[in-house]
């Protein structure tokens, strides 16, 4: 069967950056709806008309994928609103931010704390790939048609790649394996 919308196509990967450092290996199949939500428009492309055991090179420009780095979703917010046990790297859900912080924050993001200092706390609302141009090398393990349910939801239930923006700033994502 040859990959076509909304089809199901079972995936590996392997991604980096485009001076080749790996970020992201998919060595286990997953499954991702074809003309749903699950990959980038730009992945689906790039993937239509071939088969079970195709290899397929793509570079994925920041608008293609991620969404370009968006300085106004850095937040410099007090220390003290945080608890103690806060490091570096966490991640918040911007609707489970402490009272007090920026009310400029949009709360449909998650943030990731990038610096702690004695007196405040760096949250970067961007998706850690943004900005980023990629290189993504895929093949294509499996092809099934897909379901009416799959087709109902969008979706073949991975949550690897959601095309959905998490803010304003369009084009983002909220997830990479």
């Amino acid at each position: 069967m040859e990959i076509n919308q909304q089809c199901v196509v079972a995936l590996t990967w392997k991604l980096t950056d485009t001076l080749g450092e790996e970020l992201d290996v998919l060595e286990q199949a997953v499954e991702f709806l074809v003309g749903g939500d699950d990959l980038f428009k730009i992945i689906e492309q790039a993937l239509q008309g071939y088969q079970v055991g195709a290899a397929v090179e793509l570079q994925i420009e920041p608008e293609q994928g991620f969404g370009d780095f968006n300085d106004q979703l850095l937040f410099l917010e007090p220390r003290l609103l945080f608890p103690a046990e806060l490091e570096e790297g966490m991640v918040i859900e911007g609707s489970a931010l402490p009272q007090g912080c920026s009310a400029q924050a949009p709360r449909d993001v998650f943030y990731t704390v990038t610096d702690i200092y004695p007196e405040h706390v760096v949250l970067d609302g961007n998706h850690p790939l943004a900005g980023m141009a990629l290189r993504l090398k895929l093949k294509v393990e499996a092809v099934r048609e897909a379901g009416e349910e799959e087709i109902a939801r969008r979706s073949a239930g991975t949550g690897f790649f959601k095309v959905r923006p998490l803010h304003a700033s369009p084009p983002a994502s909220d997830t990479l394996h």
